[in-house]
């Protein structure tokens, strides 16, 4: 860190050491080579203050950016909900004056039909009174039970 920070020729800017790879991790990215010059440059040239003051108003921008990016979303959406509803509206009123326009069906008339037979009831099946439960045969087990 010994070296200088190398100024532009006519000396109004900085040249930095430009890396080909670009850095994949926030301390990779602290420590390349362009960052670690612009740091350097601050420190040598005791421009730390003004540093800090132009990267707090530079946030604060990009906050004060989101937040209108967010609200005029937000106003957005609340717009396209209002005219939703007020289209549902519409049709929802245009179907009920097609409904009042269009005139309803009479019900139809009856004509003289032959009668319908009721369906006679079911008979009730005559239920047999349960079987006695009838003791299981034994079988006789092996030769001795052959021989008596």
């Amino acid at each position: 860190m010994s070296e200088k920070v190398k100024l532009s020729k006519d000396g109004s800017s900085i040249d930095f050491v430009q890396s080909d790879n670009l850095p994949t991790s926030l301390k990779k990215f602290r420590q390349s080579p362009e960052i670690e010059g612009f740091y350097r440059f601050i420190f040598e040239n005791d421009l730390q203050k003004e540093a800090y003051e132009i990267l707090d108003r530079i946030i604060m921008a990009r906050k004060a950016k989101k937040a209108a990016e967010k609200a005029a979303t937000r106003a957005r959406d609340k717009e396209a909900a209002k005219a939703a509803k007020a289209e549902a509206k519409a049709l929802e009123a245009a179907a009920a004056a097609k409904a009042a326009k269009t005139p309803t069906k009479a019900a139809p008339k009856m004509t003289a039909k032959a009668p319908v037979k009721a369906a006679k009831p079911l008979a009730k099946k005559a239920t047999k009174p349960a079987a006695k439960a009838k003791a299981p045969i034994k079988k006789p087990a092996g030769k001795k039970a052959k021989k008596r």
